[in-house]
């Protein structure tokens, strides 16, 4: 929206004074005035953007490796009632059963409703189960093996509660801006490393027996606004939700990557998104939904809604929206877009059948195709009590009995949970080899909250939303109960005593005399610190989800200052969401080591141990950049509205320029950059290699058209088939497919109920006959030949120094063109190499990663300009290049 020049400058200057906390970021923009992007087609337009239809929604068709799923699935809905695909589409309402989301049940068939739980990170509100490492921590690893064990991990643990479909992992947010609340959830601003860790995970999750959800689709970027309501609970006036504005190049080539390499690995599920894109809401978006995802990248699986995300009844089942979550329309309301309403649109032809029968179909393909036929166990969880007994239905408080089982689901977890904490620190500073420490220092003193534990307990605050304590997990709903947590205060408590050293701690940031004293004694001073975010719904210190700078919490920086100020061998240890501001810690000498934990979970102390007295040597990587300022990454956040009550309008001219391509852009020098990351040895980079793949043929666009849409079933139009059992009692609250009454007008109690369809149905919205398949698309993932490889790339990795350790050689391509960032990541391997040996690193570049996205042939195409890859250590520390012929 384009406001008068004098109403813009009046307004901003009265609203930026009010951001409380906030006042650096930019408004009415959140891109900074020398961050937007060279290419015309992100600048911001004139006219409100709009997302353009696209219909109708497609059909799934078995495709990959998903044919024997598919088979299964028809045979299966092709059994079934209206009502009971109604029901398997519909959530039952919120608190209505034990999950934190259950559709309706197929009694008929002995299929029970399915269990949609939280989080990506493990379990959430129950008990007996593991704190996983944060998705942040895992993409540090750069350790595709690492990623797919924690999936694996978690997966069973979901299994093991009667989990069908675990709500994780997460590619929105990427991370366009640092200060995003939800960032942790997910992996990492660059969307290859989120793509390949998304693909790891997912497969992992899914080879345990469990549905694995990508999330949220798409551009979710902030917290800020997401939700109307929950905006209007912060005392902001407005009347609809962000947002998000990219142009298409921008779409394709950053945010919609790591989804593309969801549906390549056969992820079962995507839930869609609170916000909208281009002014049309995520969940019933027909062009981010019908023709991205369902077109494009041919994605076979189910879409749901985020929670209280659905806006609309029949508009979201044409837009391509399969599942409605948590199935009410406002939370505890009894009323639905779907249930009855669904039932209603189906009879009177304004939602066709066949699209019905693809969206339970998508639901029941994704099922069979991780195999829950096989290993679904009952659920014996609630999410909303711990307790042994209570009632089935928590809301309406019916049906009590036992309820909680507490199955103890973590095995040997722990180990793993260790391990990846370890292998995820990035040691970022390391002066003259002060670590690794001994553990027979003369008098170790650990100094900061972030030390020790919660006061009220490890889970004392519901969600985790504080900051007290060592942060392990952020908070809101992507979290999950710890059995423990192992804070560093005691892990390294442990390692001196065992040496029979001297420990003391103080974990008071705030008393400062105590503070001199005990750093004037200490041989070694350690401090913790710590940069705490979360979703939207929780407000921590002011913070509404996003955080409102980068600085650290709890006074933390200021504790630095004082133990570096009087002990001359002070260690600082990060537990941090994303980036924060070092100050000048990189170049003070009295700071001797710096180190980044993120969030490890229940054994943080252990792992942060493991690594500073080198039982670990670091091999971790930043998957992020810690830049010197907040306005340095060139994006920020949306903190006040700038479109009046309307939809606060959040537009990324940025284009592709985020995070360390924002950085190169402008020039401008990070404290320490995206892939740095040190090492208790040093490692040489020679002999680099790149082999051009000769049998890869041409690229060719996808043509033809697909088989009409499979019609599973034929309803009959007699109202009088869709009541309500006679002798039914109806749970209150709860959402039915039935009729209220035989009358269908009335049955839909809606005021508009009768308009004609050419009022509100999009045109081709309906129609079930074969159409043009996209050039972009094929197979799950997208066009199948953008996966082939074109480049083979080796080098050979010396570890030069004395002690066995782990590096992540990581290749990077220019693509050349005017308006391409720098350099972009395209691969990475994890290697393990003893002292005084060399290693090959072995990287395949495929035309996917050498393509720009056209958009005027909407399609991916290698363009003219020259193209250099680069191998190196991070991503400006690139010794090895070559051209790409």
């Amino acid at each position: 929206m384009q406001w008068p020049v004098g109403a813009l400058l009046l307004t901003k200057l009265v609203l930026v004074l009010a951001q409380d906390g906030n006042t650096t970021a930019p408004f009415p923009s959140s891109t900074y005035a020398n961050a937007t992007s060279p290419d015309p087609a992100a600048a911001e337009s004139p006219d409100p953007p709009f997302s353009p239809p696209f219909y109708p929604s497609p059909w799934g068709s078995g495709a990959g490796n998903w044919s024997n799923a598919y088979k299964k699935a028809r045979t299966f809905v092709a059994q079934l009632t209206l009502l009971e695909k109604v029901n398997l589409t519909t959530g039952v309402g919120w608190q209505n059963e034990r999950c934190v989301g259950e559709t309706g049940a197929i009694p008929r068939l002995g299929f029970r409703g399915l269990c949609l739980q939280d989080s990506p990170l493990g379990v959430r509100n129950t008990d007996y189960n593991s704190a996983f490492p944060a998705g942040i921590n895992v993409a540090a690893t750069f350790d595709r093996g690492l990623a797919y064990a924690r999936g694996q991990a978690m997966g069973q643990e979901h299994r093991g509660k009667g989990v069908d479909v675990q709500l994780g992992p997460v590619a929105g947010p990427l991370g366009r801006a640092p200060e995003g609340g939800r960032n942790w959830e997910g992996f990492s601003p660059d969307p290859a490393l989120t793509g390949i860790m998304m693909a790891r995970t997912i497969q992992g999750i899914q080879d345990a027996g469990v549905i694995a959800c990508a999330k949220h689709y798409i551009l979710n970027e902030q917290e800020h606004f997401r939700q109307a309501p929950e905006a209007s609970g912060y005392g902001y006036n407005i009347s609809e939700s962000l947002s998000s504005n990219i142009d298409d190049a921008t779409m394709h080539e950053t945010y919609l990557w790591p989804f593309a390499d969801a549906v390549r690995a056969g992820v079962g599920s995507v839930m869609c998104s609170y916000n909208q894109i281009n002014n049309s809401y995520g969940c019933q978006n027909s062009y981010t939904l019908n023709r991205l995802l369902k077109g494009e990248l041919d994605f076979q699986g189910f879409v749901m809604s985020d929670w209280q995300a659905h806006h609309s009844g029949v508009g979201t089942a044409l837009a391509g929206m399969d599942m409605s979550m948590p199935g009410d329309v406002l939370f505890d309301t009894g009323t639905s877009y779907w249930g009855t309403n669904l039932t209603v649109a189906v009879l009177n032809g304004t939602v066709p059948e066949w699209r019905l029968d693809d969206m339970a179909t998508r639901i029941v393909a994704a099922w069979y195709y991780v195999g829950r036929d096989q290993s679904q166990v009952p659920i014996n969880f609630d999410t909303w009590t711990t307790d042994t007994f209570g009632f089935q239905h928590y809301y309406s408080k019916e049906a009590y009995g036992l309820i909680n089982e507490h199955v103890n689901v973590r095995a040997e977890h722990s180990t793993l949970i260790r391990q990846i904490g370890s292998a995820s620190t990035v040691l970022l500073k390391n002066n003259n080899g002060t670590l690794p420490l001994t553990g027979r220092e003369k008098f170790t003193a650990v100094f900061g909250s972030d030390a020790g534990g919660n006061p009220y307990g490890p889970n004392g605050c519901p969600d985790r939303g504080c900051d007290n304590g060592t942060l392990a997990m952020a908070w809101g709903s992507g979290t999950a109960n710890f059995p423990y947590l192992i804070t560093p205060e005691t892990a390294i408590q442990n390692e001196v005593v065992s040496n029979n050293g001297v420990f003391h701690s103080l974990t008071d940031n705030f008393a400062a005399t105590q503070i001199q004293s005990l750093a004037s004694q200490a041989s070694v001073a350690i401090v913790f610190v710590n940069a705490d975010s979360g979703e939207g719904f929780i407000n921590v210190d002011g913070n509404e989800g996003d955080r409102n700078n980068l600085t650290f919490w709890k006074g933390g920086d200021v504790l630095i200052q004082n133990v570096s100020a009087i002990c001359n061998n002070t260690i600082v240890v990060m537990h941090t969401v994303g980036p924060v501001l070092l100050s000048n810690y990189s170049d003070n000498p009295n700071i001797t080591a710096i180190l980044w934990a993120g969030l490890p979970g229940e054994q943080s102390g252990n792992s942060i141990a493991d690594v500073l007295y080198g039982r670990v040597n670091p091999g971790a990587k930043l998957p992020f950049t810690l830049g010197a300022a907040r306005e340095d990454y060139g994006t920020d956040l949306l903190y006040i509205p700038n479109n009046g009550n309307g939809a606060p309008q959040q537009n990324f001219t940025e284009g592709n320029f985020i995070d360390y391509r924002a950085f190169d852009k402008a020039n401008v020098t990070p404290i320490y950059e995206f892939g740095f990351g040190l090492s208790y040895t040093t490692f040489s980079y020679s002999n680099l290699r790149v082999n051009k793949v000769n049998n890869a043929g041409a690229y060719t666009a996808t043509t033809g058209r697909t088989l009409a849409a499979p019609v599973l079933g034929n309803a009959s139009n007699d109202t009088a088939q869709y009541q309500y059992p006679s002798n039914f009692s109806a749970v209150p609250f709860y959402i039915y497919p039935y009729l209220n009454g035989t009358d269908i007008a009335a049955a839909a109690n809606d005021a508009e109920y009768g308009m004609p369809d050419s009022a509100y149905i999009p045109a081709g919205a309906q129609d079930g006959s074969p159409q043009p398949r996209l050039a972009a698309g094929g197979a799950p993932g997208g066009n199948p030949e953008l996966y082939d490889v074109v480049y083979q790339v080796e080098a050979t990795i010396t570890n030069t120094g004395t002690v066995a350790g782990e590096e992540v050689p990581q290749l990077y391509i220019s693509l050349g063109g005017p308006y391409d960032p720098k350099v972009v990541l395209r691969g990475f391997e994890r290697l393990s190499i003893q002292p005084n040996s060399s290693t090959t690193f072995h990287a395949d570049i495929t035309r996917r990663d050498i393509s720009n996205w056209d958009t005027t042939a909407q399609n991916w195409a290698v363009s003219n300009s020259p193209k250099t890859v680069y191998v190196g250590s991070s991503s400006r520390n690139l010794p090895l290049s070559a051209p790409l012929s």
